[in-house]
């Protein structure tokens, strides 16, 4: 594989011209990945770009990538977090545009060498992303264009944040790019690392040779000392915004040193093998993602440095097939490797809150599905019990018509018996009065008879012939009398029988009608009956939904503010276990300033005596040259005086610069020691500020999560009252319809029923009087005569 490195220590040099076309050439790739792959939610930042040596660009550590849109996992580097992913637990699920914040964050990272609220704690900062403003550039120095591109990623609202396409069309990535400046800023990279390292070859050779020979360093190795601090200074610039993040994996963070291998000799690589030894030991579970530096041309001219021993190669060259090749400094990578072992905790810290996080939303998730599956039995129940209900009804309204029909059946033939007595009834009441009638005729014919012969007996003048002439005559007109008379009353009993039978008829379709009305009404109570235990068990079972819905919110609900409860309690429980750890980190510091403070005060009073020596060494040579003038221009005789005034003088001066050195010597341990006291207290008061400030960050975040839960509880208990009342509404509704769709059902049928009678009446009449009879309604026939 090619060389690679991260843009981020690419971008290293603040006095680079142009640093802004390599942004621009990393958010150009990165836009066009976007748009190649608009699925996959990446979380991209600075580190997860590399470079090759040719100045190609290619995207890395898709560890936590997923190609689900929308997502809900909450992973991902906190300060490159956009504030959905934050809220991915709280507020369900986020889409691809995370990326689009991400791409924003890298780029204030990469012109101001640190992504924003980088200074903080990684879980403080998760809670200034979720409730503040988006961050923006602090330097005045970045062009509009620049500045609005950043702006237009860090949207807060994720709906208004824009597509990947629609960022390629913005301004700031279709100016025109220089098309040799990351091949010119790779190189100026490598010369600047080899340069170092060089600088660590010749200090530790240095060190080796000073040890190897226990001599004085001299003055050309001083210089050295000098460029080389120089050179870590630089370097520590150049790499001071390449901080490993608290999300990413482990081996990304980790490599290894092995450039003094290549470039020492055999002591050299003796005691370096050791410390790599020692420091793989300790990284060992991290070999998956390691980085070497780069091997670079300038070891080659120092090949007898490098160890002879066949097995220290072939373990160097094993080691070298495990890793892949980077041109970042040995000081560099050791630095990266201390600081992330340093974060270990932090990141188990972080690691466990993303746990307790998954946790909480899979306790969730169980909850609701255990409360859907509950409330789908729930519902299963009241539609089994509504379906048997309506099948009982509809087996009681077969029953109840099979037992209409065979009613009707039973009514039917006691009316047709009733008719036929009836009939029979008048039949034997006309037959008495036609035999008492000709009982009559007969006796008045025997009457009448008597009568003429009586008559005729008297009348002695009348021939016998005449009389038996008119008594014939007499008896025929008396027989045909009764012969009328006896037609007469057939036909009026005939009359008689018709039209009783035709108003008994008439009586008995009246019957059979009210029978009917009887049975309808029956029929229509019955259906009213059901209906009204139906719209019973509709409410009372809306009722028992109700109260389910209601304890299944508040359980849900007490839940969700358990899992709250418990989260805020662990993030004040890791927040004040980071406060006491930068306190005791600090504390170590100052124990160890207080601890190195005698050495420096040792170093500083040996360097006021060395300034003392070389002040005594000036007056010595001043007191000679005095002395050697003096004696020169004085007698002989007067040699003595001056040699013990001379003598005394510089007795004096020593004593006053004796005393001096002393005083310096005072004040320099007492000013050192005020210095270091006032420094630390600063220290501890801005620590304890910054906590402070994280603290009330983190409080004032949970109070919003827990308003905004309470907020959330109160919208939800509102749409369940409102969903409630709906569903009331519409189950009131419904009943109304269905027993105004009865009453019109009622309404139609006896109606129907009425009609349908009338005309059976009205036909009926109609028919008898073309049969000659009218108001058979008026006729009121006894009881006993046919019943």
């Amino acid at each position: 594989m090619l060389p690679d490195a991260e843009l981020s220590s690419h971008d290293a040099e603040p006095n680079y011209p142009q640093p802004v076309f390599s942004i621009k050439v990393y958010i150009y790739f990165t836009l066009t990945c976007f748009c190649r792959y608009v699925s996959v939610i990446h979380y991209v930042k600075a580190g997860n770009i590399l470079l090759t040596e040719p100045g190609q660009v290619k995207l890395a550590d898709f560890g936590s990538a997923s190609i689900a849109s929308p997502a809900n996992s909450f992973v991902g580097t906190p300060y490159w977090m956009a504030p959905e992913v934050i809220l991915a637990m709280d507020e369900g699920q986020y889409e691809g545009k995370v990326d689009i914040w991400s791409l924003g964050i890298t780029c204030i990272e990469l012109a101001e060498r640190k992504p924003p609220l980088f200074n903080m704690n990684a879980m403080s900062a998760l809670y200034h992303i979720a409730q503040n403003d988006s961050p923006t550039l602090q330097s005045n120095e970045w062009s509009d264009a620049f500045r609005s591109f950043v702006d237009y990623c860090l949207l807060k609202i994720a709906q208004d944040r824009p597509s990947s396409a629609e960022l390629l069309r913005h301004e700031f990535v279709r100016r025109e790019r220089p098309p040799r400046v990351l091949i010119d800023l790779i190189q100026r990279t490598k010369d600047a690392v080899r340069e170092l390292d060089n600088l660590q070859y010749r200090k530790m050779k240095k060190i080796l040779y000073q040890e190897k020979h226990n001599g004085p360093m001299g003055e050309s190795q001083e210089e050295e000392e000098d460029g080389d601090q120089a050179g870590c200074k630089m370097n520590s610039l150049g790499s001071n915004h390449s901080i490993p993040s608290t999300s990413v994996s482990t081996g990304s963070q980790s490599s290894s040193v092995n450039s003094l291998q290549e470039v020492q000799d055999d002591s050299c690589a003796e005691l370096h093998h050791d410390y790599d030894s020692t420091l793989e030991s300790s990284t060992h579970h991290k070999k998956d993602h390691q980085f070497i530096r780069d091997d670079l041309p300038h070891r080659d001219h120092r090949s007898d440095l490098r160890p002879s021993s066949s097995e220290r190669a072939q373990a160097h060259n094993y080691k070298n097939r495990e890793r892949f090749t980077t041109i970042k400094s040995a000081s560099l990578v050791t630095r990266q490797i201390h600081e992330h072992e340093q974060e270990n905790e932090l990141r188990e810290q972080m690691s466990g809150y993303k746990r307790m996080r998954r946790q909480h939303q899979k306790q969730l998730i169980a909850l609701e599905n255990k409360l859907k599956a509950e409330m789908d039995e729930h519902r299963l129940k009241l539609q089994k019990e509504l379906e048997t209900h309506a099948n009982n009804a509809f087996i009681e309204l077969e029953k109840l018509a099979k037992k209409h029909v065979m009613q009707t059946d039973k009514e039917m033939k006691t009316l047709a018996a009733d008719e036929k007595k009836f009939q029979q009834q008048i039949m034997v009441q006309q037959k008495k009065e036609l035999t008492n009638f000709l009982d009559n005729q007969k006796k008045q014919y025997k009457l009448c008879k008597e009568k003429i012969k009586e008559e005729m007996s008297e009348d002695h003048s009348t021939p016998k012939k005449e009389k038996q002439e008119r008594l014939s005559k007499h008896k025929e007109n008396i027989q045909h009398s009764q012969a009328e008379e006896e037609a007469q009353l057939l036909g009026q009993q005939r009359t008689f029988y018709d039209r009783n039978c035709r108003a008994f008829k008439r009586k008995i379709i009246i019957k059979k009608h009210e029978f009917e009305q009887e049975q309808l009404r029956e029929e229509l109570n019955k259906k009213k009956t059901q209906k009204e235990m139906e719209h019973a068990m509709l409410i009372r079972q809306d009722e028992s939904t109700q109260e389910l819905e209601h304890r299944q919110l508040k359980t849900l609900q007490k839940l969700r503010m358990d899992l709250i409860r418990l989260q805020h309690q662990t993030e004040l429980e890791n927040q004040i276990e980071y406060n006491n750890r930068r306190e005791r980190e600090l504390h170590r510091k100052h124990v160890l300033e207080l601890r190195q403070q005698p050495k420096n005060l040792k170093a500083m009073e040996l360097q006021i005596k060395k300034q003392f020596q070389d002040t005594c060494k000036v007056q010595t040579k001043q007191y000679k040259a005095l002395r050697h003038h003096q004696l020169e221009v004085t007698p002989k005789s007067e040699h003595k005086t001056v040699l013990k005034a001379l003598k005394d003088e510089q007795t004096r001066k020593l004593a006053i610069l004796a005393e001096q050195y002393e005083q310096s010597i005072n004040e320099m341990m007492a000013s050192q020691a005020l210095r270091l006291d006032e420094a630390q207290e600063a220290e501890c008061q801005a620590l304890r500020q910054q906590l402070q400030q994280e603290m009330e960050l983190l409080n004032a975040y949970q109070s919003k999560i827990k308003i905004q839960t309470e907020a959330q509880h109160e919208r939800e208990q509102q749409k369940l009252e409102q969903k409630v009342s709906l569903r009331r509404a519409h189950l009131e509704q419904k009943i109304e319809e269905e027993l105004a769709s009865l009453q019109k059902e009622r309404t139609d049928r006896i109606k129907h029923l009425l009609d349908r009678q009338e005309r059976e009446i009205d036909a009926f009449d109609m028919e008898s009087l073309r049969m000659g009879f009218n108001n058979l309604g008026a006729l009121d026939y006894p009881k006993d005569d046919y019943r």
